[in-house]
Formats: structure tokens, C-alpha cells, sequence
């Protein structure tokens, strides 16, 4: 209000405006400018590594990937009955990208997103318990509408790792929402948690209020590496 009113008293003196308009208009600047705040605010703190949106995932590369049922999360429903999603699939193939895209398009309807890879969550997670401050950290990822966990099963954790990083997925069962990626299929996550009893566990509670997209294909690292060597070549002379 006090960057606008003076433009705005300008604008709507011009203009012959009531002063019940002008202050409309003067609340409505100040309200878009709170909200786009916020949202900046939301995304700043959900610690995306890149920021990527829908609109530049090559869903046809994926033909396994329903366009429609993601975008249908990207609604946000599933947040809100605290139900879980599974991205699972070979490296490269995107899973990353649309995470963070879900994540982006929660964090625009008002809700509290985190983004973290597995190794850095169990990183987080021992140093809290060494500082004696586990209970703090975890209290921290309870307020959290959703909880993206990328990267599960490209690095092993230790035993304690392992059930500390249990503790939060079964703290937020059917209570918070979680994105797990992963280029393991759930048969092989008993190399992660160490167990096949803690596996099972985990995954009877992960999946069962879950959306599980497979994501195997080619991946785009490699395909674009290929496109930019062709480009590159040099033409032969006809």
C-alpha cells in the first residue's frame, strides 16, 4: 500500500473514481503482492534444485507416464487426503523433474512443500540426532504438507540411517503426503533399508494410499548428449 496509494490516488482522481474504488483497488494490490510473496516464500524454502515446470517435460519420451493423471495431481487432492507417490524408473528418465514440478504446482495452492535427496535427509537426519536435536528436526518435517524425498536407492545408508529415514516415512503415514523417486523397483529396497522386514514395513505403509507411476525409457541426459554430438559432427563435403 504505501509503494501504490500515491499512483493510485493519481489514477483514480483522473478518473473521477469513488473512494471506495480507489481503496479496492489499493487492498487488491496489496493482497496480489502479499500472495506472490508467499509463494515466492513457499518455493524458496522447499529448496527445489532447479525450478521446472510441466510445460517443458517431454511427456511422449515416457509412454508409460499418464500426462493426464499427473496433471491431475498438480490439483493437489492427494496432499490433502495425505496420500503418498511413487515415481519409480531408470535413471534420467525425468522422475526428478516432475517431482519438482508436483512440488512447485502444491506450493502454489498454499501448502508447505520440501524437496531433500535421500542421502542428504539421512545426512540431516544423523547430525540432529548427534546434536540431540532429532525431535526438533523431526517436529519440523511433520508440519510439512509434503515431503519429496528424491534419489532413494542411488546411494546406501547405514543401519542407523536406514531407520532413522523409516522413522519419518512411518511418522507421516496416512497423516502427511510423501514423493519418493527411485530407480529401484520396490522389490530390490531391501538393499536400502537393510532388511527385508523393515522393507516391508515401509512399503505396506508407503504404498497403500499411494500413486505409482513407472518411468522406464531412454534417458535424456544420454538422448540430448547424442542430439548435440550429431549437431556437432562435422558435414561431409558432397
Amino acid at each position: 500500500m504505501l509503494a501504490e496509494w500515491e499512483k493510485l490516488a493519481r489514477e483514480a482522481t483522473a478518473k473521477n473514481e469513488p473512494y471506495e474504488g480507489y481503496l479496492l483497488r489499493l487492498t487488491e494490490a496489496e493482497v496480489t503482492t502479499r500472495s506472490a510473496n508467499a509463494l515466492a516464500a513457499r518455493i524458496r524454502n522447499a529448496c527445489f534444485p532447479v525450478v521446472k515446470d510441466f510445460d517443458t517435460f517431454d511427456f511422449t519420451a515416457i509412454p508409460s507416464l499418464s500426462k493426464q493423471k499427473v496433471l491431475e495431481l498438480s490439483r493437489g487432492e492427494w496432499v490433502e487426503q495425505h496420500y503418498n507417490c511413487c515415481l519409480i524408473g531408470n535413471a534420467g528418465t525425468g522422475k526428478t523433474h516432475v517431482a519438482t514440478a508436483l512440488g512447485q504446482a502444491i506450493c502454489r495452492l498454499g501448502k508447505r512443500v520440501k524437496f531433500v535427496t535421500a542421502a542428504g535427509m539421512v545426512t540431516q537426519l544423523e547430525e540432529a540426532q548427534q546434536q540431540h536435536r532429532l525431535d526438533r528436526l523431526l517436529s519440523q518435517l511433520e508440519r510439512l504438507d509434503l515431503l519429496i524425498i528424491d534419489e532413494l536407492g542411488y546411494l546406501s545408508f547405514s543401519r542407523g540411517g536406514a531407520e532413522l529415514l523409516f522413522q519419518v516415512f512411518a511418522e507421516r503415514y496416512e497423516r502427511r503426503s510423501v514423493l519418493v523417486t527411485s530407480n529401484l523397483a520396490f522389490s530390490e529396497w531391501g538393499s536400502v533399508f537393510q532388511g527385508d522386514r523393515m522393507t516391508a514395513a515401509l512399503l505396506d505403509r508407503l504404498t497403500h494410499r499411494c500413486h505409482i507411476f513407472e518411468m522406464n525409457g531412454e534417458s535424456y541426459r544420454f538422448r540430448e548428449s547424442m542430439t548435440d554430438k550429431k549437431e556437432k559432427a562435422p558435414k561431409k563435403a558432397k
